[in-house]
């Protein structure tokens, strides 16, 4: 998908919130919609007329000083400037330009980024005129809407539409991207995620300390990713890593707003996510939010209990801290779950291996004659229910040519088979094929 982000900006209390959810409830609109992978940010997933792109929220500061809140707020707009492809500016109506409005705006108008000046609170006639004055701050395209009723939006978001960047990949009627074969098979790429302090610098450090085959270590397309080349004992793939992040001089605010939008964007290049859990801490609800953000996007996940070697062990605590890991993240449970020390160097090879087997199955193919023999068989022995009195009958089977596993069943009245019977569905594909690690997305067509 689509790695184009956009960045919602503005000093507290003018509605960003409200808009970020505006704008990820709209009807056609929604793909994803994950918070608390930081305390106060919020990120999704939209779509727009086709178009998919990064929504992110990055939260206001409650100043105890004017002046402090001019530095916290200039941090915060340098973030965005720095990481995102576009800016959402929002400011009220109700109050008018502000000075921290002013202030943001200079910052803003010497940037090279698109920014789009979004007026909010434009409820009636009279703030629609009261919001004339914003044009004083120079922005070409400027918005007025409300972001509690939702008017103005979808011109809002038609323009965001025409911002991003139209990528010539194909796709099947579902709008599902079609793999294309090239004579070079690219490498498998695998980002490392996590929580700030689970070990992902530590990780990549052991394993370019290990061996001495690297390749290179080069800056990746946002600064301080870094692209890894790895080559040994015939493996060869690319890790993307985001540990820079700790060299930065800033607050931890600022950090976690790093980390969030460079996750994603990690996310969206990778073909495989690696995400560190820190067993002394255990999975917390932001490890949660950052596997089901990983999970959305199709990605082939490896989760890595880190710092394993800190824990104390009893015969089964191993067992236990697993079952315990996949009651959180469930219904998707089928992930590979390995536990290391990256300090130690224990297992850590055992995950890169891991991950490989992951990438070989997110790119798994079934011929269509194997798939409906062995998938027509176990819908015979379990049917679907009846609906209305009609017999739902699920007659072919086959694999779509999309880059995440997915799979369409043709039935008479397909409109009719519910959630609990595409998890039969699904179940059984992975009793039968290998998709260890790999979502796994199910439709239903009219035969």
């Amino acid at each position: 998908m689509s790695g184009f982000t956009v960045a919602i900006v503005g000093r507290p209390n003018v509605g960003k919130s409200t808009l970020f959810n505006r704008l990820l409830e709209q009807r056609k609109a929604i793909v994803d919609d994950v918070s608390g992978v930081t305390r106060d940010r919020q990120y999704g997933v939209a779509e727009w007329i086709g178009k998919k792109f990064n929504l992110i929220d990055t939260g206001g500061f409650v100043a105890k000083s004017d002046d402090v809140f001019e530095r916290e707020i200039r941090k915060q707009v340098k973030i965005a400037l720095d990481e995102a492809n576009l800016l959402l500016f929002v400011c009220d109506t109700v109050t008018g330009i502000t000075d921290q409005d002013e202030e943001m705006a200079h910052l803003l108008r010497r940037s090279d980024k698109p920014v789009l000046l979004v007026v909010n609170k434009v409820d009636n006639a009279e703030r629609a005129l009261d919001a004339t004055e914003f044009y004083s701050l120079g922005f070409d395209e400027t918005y007025f809407l409300s972001s509690i009723s939702g008017s103005g939006t979808g011109e809002l978001l038609d323009k965001v539409a025409e911002h991003i960047p139209t990528e010539d990949v194909p796709v099947d009627e579902n709008g599902n991207e079609i793999e294309v074969e090239s004579e070079v098979p690219p490498l498998p790429k695998f980002a490392i995620i996590g929580q700030p302090n689970a070990g992902k610098s530590t990780l990549l450090n052991a394993l370019i300390g290990e061996e001495r085959t690297i390749v290179s270590n080069v800056p990746g397309t946002t600064r301080d990713t870094i692209h890894t080349h790895y080559k040994q004992f015939g493996k060869e793939f690319v890790l993307i890593d985001t540990a820079g992040l700790r060299k930065k001089k800033n607050v931890h605010e600022d950090l976690e707003f790093y980390s969030v939008i460079r996750a994603i964007r990690a996310m969206d290049e990778a073909d495989v996510c690696i995400q560190l859990i820190d067993a002394e801490k255990g999975i917390t609800a932001q490890d949660v939010s950052i596997f089901s953000l990983a999970t959305r996007k199709g990605k082939g996940i490896v989760l890595l209990i880190n710092k394993w070697d800190l824990v104390e062990k009893e015969t089964n605590t191993a067992r236990d801290y697993e079952k315990e890991i996949k009651q959180k993240i469930a219904p998707f449970t089928d992930v590979p779950v390995i536990f290391v020390s990256a300090q130690e160097k224990q297992r850590i090879f055992q995950a890169m291996e891991k991950a490989l087997e992951v990438y070989e199955n997110r790119a798994r193919k079934i011929p269509t004659s194997q798939i409906n023999e062995v998938m027509l068989k176990e819908i015979e022995r379990f049917a679907p229910p009846m609906t209305r009195g009609h017999s739902v009958k699920i007659k072919f089977v086959m694999q779509l040519p999309t880059v995440v596993p997915s799979f369409a069943f043709f039935a008479n009245y397909p409109e009719a088979i519910k959630d609990p019977y595409k998890n039969f569905l699904e179940n059984k594909l992975r009793s039968h094929y290998n998709f260890n690690g790999v979502p796994v997305r199910i439709f239903f067509r009219k035969k």
